[in-house]
């Protein structure tokens, strides 16, 4: 189980997840303070729930001060302060006489309440919270994606094309390999999964064990659509590269010739921003939603960003069988092109 006292990256991929908020919020059903369409708590709210003296927040807030703000706690004074003090005058509300008297307040919205239930180490009632809290983000992912997250990157809307077009430029690398290179069929295996180590760091088979495939399971189709573009680029670039070589030597180019062209295609200084963004998106989409650790790439771990868990769970995001009935009619003209 992850420990969310240490990691950033895992506390913020539960945050960043409204669907697994709104769940967990509804599991706790603890009374908050409505203020400006939020609920809240105030710090000695918030000690009073964990069961530890309000020194103890106030130890949090000065060393994860910035979590906790980027999260929702926010400190009230002025105008704004009045506002909740007029707001909460007919709500039966603990600690009244404190807020009445204070000039300034801190508060913490639901988000900023998980976040340091997630960051204390002295509360039991944190420690059970951050269980349910782990329980429920996982639930809610495996429920909004049926259960299996090998292909939730096919719920992404930009996936079909990604996809689509990746084949026609596979189609343009195999070729080249086929028709200027000077080698036997496992040249088509070896010099893919050079791209896949150039890009991901991981060849063909590592990934499949990573992700649990089968043998039927078709690696680039649980690949994101950001990964897969890269590949085509790859692909694409290295297939003229390849032909022009041909034309320009004559003849067909052997192994040690393919491989001194790979190497300096690969080191080009326009991969190293696209490569690591690439790296990025698969390595924390990855861990946040497949539950998978690509320890080749452990140091481009972020959060996922809110907006990823809408792209990839959210309500417009739709099974892949639904979306090719869609793209219909965008297959055809992307046909009709070639």
């Amino acid at each position: 189980m992850k420990n969310l006292t240490n990691s950033t990256v895992a506390r913020q991929n539960i945050l960043n997840n409204a669907y697994a908020i709104d769940e967990i919020n509804q599991a706790i059903g603890i009374r908050f303070i409505k203020f400006e369409d939020q609920h809240w708590l105030t710090k000695a709210q918030l000690a009073r729930f964990f069961e530890i003296d309000e020194r103890t927040v106030d130890r949090y807030i000065e060393s994860d001060g910035e979590e906790l703000r980027r999260n929702g706690y926010v400190i009230l004074k002025g105008k704004r302060l009045k506002d909740l003090k007029l707001a909460i005058k007919e709500m039966d509300v603990d600690d009244m006489n404190v807020v009445d008297k204070s000039p300034q307040l801190g508060l913490f919205n639901f988000r900023a309440f998980l976040n340091i239930g997630m960051l204390l180490t002295e509360s039991e009632k944190a420690k059970t919270l951050r269980s349910i809290i782990l329980d429920i983000a996982l639930d809610t992912i495996n429920k909004r994606t049926g259960g299996s997250t090998k292909y939730i990157n096919q719920r992404d809307e930009d996936f079909i094309l990604s996809y689509y077009k990746e084949e026609s430029y596979r189609k343009e690398f195999t070729d080249a390999l086929h028709n200027y290179v000077a080698m036997g069929n496992a040249k088509y295996a070896i010099y893919t999964n050079k791209i896949y180590q150039a890009i991901f760091k991981e060849h063909a088979a590592e990934y499949r064990q990573i992700l649990k495939l089968t043998e039927r399971d078709n690696v680039r189709e649980t690949l994101y659509s950001e990964v897969l573009d890269l590949i085509s680029s790859y692909e694409f670039g290295l297939a003229k590269l390849i032909e022009e070589r041909y034309f320009k030597k004559g003849s067909p180019l052997k192994s040690v010739e393919l491989d001194s062209l790979f190497l300096a295609f690969e080191n080009l200084p326009l991969w190293v921003p696209l490569v690591e963004k690439a790296r990025r998106k698969m390595a924390s989409r990855d861990l946040a939603f497949r539950d998978v650790l690509h320890q080749q790439l452990e140091g481009y771990i972020g959060a996922v960003p809110a907006e990823d868990f809408e792209r990839f769970l959210g309500e417009k995001s739709k099974e892949l069988a639904e979306r090719i009935n869609e793209a219909k009619d965008v297959f055809k003209r992307l046909k009709e092109r070639e």
